[in-house]
């Protein structure tokens, strides 16, 4: 049983392969430039691979931060300053507690990026752009639970990550700077004290 469910994440990931065109490119440049923080704002699942993606981002030396889009409409909106872009996730892109804002975000001065499947979504129509992955059916049993869409969201936002990473010539020095401490940073340890 576990490897239909492997194989349904695998040939979503292999849809969106096919599917990777230059419509990518101008969002990508536009985080790649970004003079502020990268800030991801999610709800639930797609909350959790928000979290997740400011971690990975932080981590490549790209300031990011997450911020919860119901404490974002509570305060936490003031974490975000002009020269920010925002990343709103939500598989659908109708998810009320992410959309609701978007009118408060392009008001404050921030830009706004949409990352979802929702193709004809709110968040599509209103944002500034649109990072767009397929709506492919879920691998549970029920079609229900965030498990390909989470997947989908998680890979997308991973690689423009490293891409970015890599236009901006971020170094294994550098890493073991943001990451001193583990089995990456013991490694790294090592491998610059042999250099000095």
């Amino acid at each position: 049983m576990l490897k239909e469910y492997i194989i349904a994440e695998r040939d979503a990931l292999n849809v969106m392969l096919e599917e990777l065109d230059e419509n990518y490119e101008e969002v990508i440049t536009l985080l790649e430039k970004c003079k502020g923080k990268i800030v991801f704002m999610g709800i639930g699942k797609s909350g959790h691979i928000a979290r997740k993606l400011s971690a990975t981002f932080s981590s490549l030396g790209i300031t990011s931060i997450f911020v919860h889009s119901s404490e974002a409409m509570h305060g936490d909106l003031g974490m975000l300053v002009k020269g920010d872009i925002a990343i709103l996730i939500s598989n659908s892109g109708n998810t009320q507690e992410v959309c609701q804002n978007i009118a408060p975000l392009r008001h404050n001065g921030i830009i706004t990026v949409a990352l979802t499947s929702g193709k004809d979504s709110q968040l599509v129509k209103e944002c500034d752009y649109t990072l767009l992955y397929p709506h492919m059916q879920e691998a549970d049993h029920l079609k229900l639970a965030p498990t390909v869409s989470t997947t989908l969201a998680l890979v997308l936002g991973d690689a423009i990550a490293c891409e970015i990473a890599a236009r901006h010539k971020f170094t294994r020095e550098q890493f073991y700077s943001f990451h001193p401490n583990g089995a990456i940073g013991e490694s790294l340890k090592k491998e610059f004290m042999r250099k000095n």
